[in-house]
């Protein structure tokens, strides 16, 4: 991408703004591809409900045990 020096603000507001041209959604879908493969996510179905805080804490250890969904500290 080149560098493009204006003399005024005035100046800089009416140069045209430059898009480079290509396949820039494919793209965007080949990043969100890679992104959805490095870190997938996947959580048991349904609705929880639990009666203390420490059932619920020995529950989200037990998915990200299994490897099911991300470690939150």
């Amino acid at each position: 991408m080149a560098v493009e020096k204006y003399r005024s603000a005035h100046e800089m507001n009416s140069a045209p703004i430059r898009v480079p041209l290509g396949d820039s959604f494919e793209r965007f879908l080949r990043h969100c591809a890679r992104y959805w493969r490095l870190s997938p996510r996947r959580y048991p179905r349904g609705v929880f409900k639990f009666r203390t805080v420490e059932e619920a804490q020995a529950a989200r250890d037990q998915v990200a045990k299994v490897g099911m969904g991300p470690s939150q500290p």
